[in-house]
């Protein structure tokens, strides 16, 4: 058994970055326990430019960011654990670990949840045709072309038109696979103007089919092809391709957030917390793409580096305020992080509200509503688009009354 004051899970962006502020200039001792065999989370295997903008005020390549946070962790005093598997709980701030030394229980004063989110796969899409090689997840195909060194197809057919279906398109291309067709379900691409743009000059080349659905995927052994549908018209056509990419529509890993009994977000699928980044359960914190699937990489750290002033003040005896206001997102929106407001508590992180919709809106008109009168309005000049997370000023409850009810946000 070993004890330590905070445990991390997850040695991504959020994970390495609490570690760090947690560690600087202070005496607590801070674990990161990470399953993969090198920390650094998603950005590890994706090779382009565009990390680290928001938090460290840079532009590089995912590898380097990675680098560069495991660096920030270790020179902080921050230890970090790899291929380590946290398997279950042992008690309220107590762990179960499995490792390549055997298996162990390690106690925390406090434990920050960073354990990310994942694409779904096929299977989880009830996409129906043959089962062959040559379809992957974002995660996986990064995975096989950056750390493995793998060839895939020449031809490639991707799902989905986010910001990380352009990240597909740029691995395929350095693995010297075209991207001939790309589609969306929405009736335009979800990714954000420039990307789109980019994607249409020569170097890229990609077509976007938008209000289009995959309805089969063809092939034996291998992929030979996929049924696409307009959405619109019903009308079907097939194309050729020797590989299929589903990007997006993700999903937290929650498995541990749900396991310790955590109260559980049903639309986001991640635990619910305040803006301080509590979860239900004292001591518990959780942050990143456990909570707002899927946001970028340096939004996810900037959680980081608000949960570590949240988690010294819990380890400097600050008690947590007993009543809390929920947030809760009307439709077209479909979940907001964080989803509970306490008095007294700090602004959250950037002071943004994440939410994300169901619908395309240009000109977003905010509406906050408690007990049936309306307490705040915000007129956005950035759209609120499918595919990528929403941000709302959270001036935008300042008006709130913490002894009424919920507060729900729609799109008036």
């Amino acid at each position: 058994m070993s004890t330590y004051d905070v445990a991390i899970i997850g040695g991504g962006p959020a994970g390495l970055t609490a570690a760090a502020e947690l560690g600087r200039g202070s005496k607590l001792n801070v674990v990161v326990l990470e399953r993969e065999s090198e920390a650094g989370g998603i950005p590890r295997h994706s090779d382009h430019p565009g990390y680290g903008i928001r938090d460290m005020k840079t532009f590089i390549g995912g590898p380097a960011y990675a680098r560069r946070l495991v660096r920030a962790a270790a020179a902080a005093g921050a230890e970090i654990r790899t291929s380590t598997m946290v398997t279950g709980w042992a008690g309220d701030r107590s762990l179960e670990l499995t490792s390549p030394t055997g298996r162990e229980t390690l106690d925390a004063r406090a434990i920050i949840l960073a354990t990310g989110a994942r694409e779904r796969a096929r299977p989880a899409r009830m996409i129906p045709g043959d089962r062959p090689s040559g379809v992957y997840t974002t995660g996986q195909l990064q995975n096989t072309v950056h750390l493995q060194h793998r060839s895939v197809g020449k031809r490639a057919v991707i799902v989905g038109a986010e910001l990380v279906s352009y990240s597909a398109v740029l691995t395929l291309k350095h693995a010297g696979c075209e991207t001939v067709l790309m589609t969306s379900e929405y009736p335009s691409p979800e990714s954000y103007g420039v990307f789109n743009i980019a994607g249409r000059t020569p170097l890229l080349g990609v077509e976007v089919a938008t209000t289009t659905r995959v309805t089969r995927i063809i092939g034996k052994g291998v992929v030979a092809g996929v049924e696409v549908e307009n959405t619109r018209t019903g009308q079907r056509r097939i194309v050729a391709c020797d590989t299929v990419v589903f990007t997006g529509d993700w999903i937290p890993d929650h498995e541990l957030a749900r396991s310790a009994g955590l109260d559980m977000d049903p639309s986001s699928l991640g635990p619910v917390v305040d803006t301080a980044l509590r979860t239900s359960r004292e001591g518990v914190f959780a942050i990143g793409n456990l909570l707002h699937p899927v946001d970028t990489a340096d939004i996810a750290a900037l959680d980081g580096r608000h949960v570590a002033a949240q988690v010294r003040r819990y380890l400097g005896g600050t008690t947590t305020p007993e009543h809390g206001v929920r947030i809760e997102a009307g439709a077209p929106l479909r979940w907001v992080a964080p989803g509970l407001l306490r008095p007294g508590d700090p602004a959250p992180a950037r002071h943004r509200l994440l939410l994300w919709t169901d619908t395309l809106v240009r000109i977003p008109k905010v509406v906050a509503r408690q007990d049936g009168k309306v307490i705040g309005r915000k007129t956005l000049p950035w759209p609120a688009s499918p595919g990528r997370v929403f941000r709302v000023p959270s001036s935008i409850l300042d008006a709130v009354d913490h002894r009424g009810g919920p507060v729900s946000l729609s799109l008036g």
